[in-house]
């Protein structure tokens, strides 16, 4: 498929996990993408290797907390593909702190999760309007609806994401550029590989009985839900949630317990 042959899109967070993942499938389809990470070297080395690929990737290290930096990066980006048509904002913090947090931690976690996400808005809206309208999507969390222990600043800034995707959506409608948010739920990156300390399939069935579909997700599952809404074929959704959960908001506390279907099959 080429639904993006000719367009170009910026990926926040875009050199590992998630945002790798959807950087490859804009890529993949036609796009020319810049990844804006604050990990250099591994965005270098990433945008390198799509690059050798055929794929058409570029690599711009910014903190996205930083508004003046992000202004100037995305001038820059225009610059040299011309335009911009889709952001997907994906860069996060994964501070998650409770009773302990620290002013610091707060600053850092509303830096990144929810100004960081205002500041590419801000500095793509008037390049996505010139090119006559666009596609946001803004990567938050099943954390946004539920309670989590010592998880103050991941889950309040992610619930942040969902309501400020939607007043970005009605303010941003008239110039014909639509704002969605994609909500993950348990999905294989490096943050969870981390916590399974490798250890993948030992972990897959425990942690897979939190979700419907009795197993996490993979990065590109995620890419492909931001892919669709960015689409055509997402023309009237705009102020949407689409969670890509496999089914962990919609089960109760009994999971899939006795009194399952699924009981005595692991």
């Amino acid at each position: 498929m080429n639904r993006f042959t000719g367009k170009v899109a910026i990926v926040t967070g875009g050199a590992s996990g998630i945002g790798a993942a959807i950087v490859q499938e804009f890529a993949a389809e036609g796009a020319s993408v810049a990844i804006f990470d604050i990990n250099a070297q591994l965005g270098q080395t990433y945008a390198a290797e799509l690059n050798a690929a055929g794929l058409h990737v570029s690599f711009y290290p910014v903190d996205v907390s930083d508004a003046e930096l992000v202004a100037q990066v995305v001038t820059a980006v225009v610059a040299q593909y011309g335009t911009v048509n889709y952001l997907v904002n994906c860069a996060v913090s994964f501070t998650s702190k409770g009773l302990d947090v620290t002013t610091p931690e707060w600053e850092r976690s509303l830096g990144v999760n929810v100004r960081g996400n205002s500041n590419l808005v801000q500095a793509c809206y008037p390049h996505m309007k010139a090119a006559g309208g666009g596609a946001i999507v803004n990567i938050a969390s099943i954390s946004a609806h539920i309670a989590q222990p010592n998880r103050w600043t991941y889950n309040a800034t992610k619930g942040a994401i969902v309501t400020l995707s939607k007043c970005q959506a009605l303010d941003l409608a008239p110039a014909n550029i639509r704002v969605n948010v994609v909500s993950p739920g348990w999905i294989w990156t490096p943050e969870v590989d981390k916590a399974a300390i490798g250890g993948r399939d030992k972990w897959e069935p425990i942690w897979g009985r939190y979700h419907m579909l009795r197993r996490l997700g993979q990065p590109s599952e995620v890419a492909h839900a931001v892919l669709f809404l960015c689409s055509d074929a997402a023309s009237f959704i705009t102020a949407a949630e689409l969670p890509v959960d496999g089914g962990y908001l919609g089960m109760g506390s009994e999971g899939l317990g006795e009194t399952s279907s699924f009981a005595g099959t692991q």
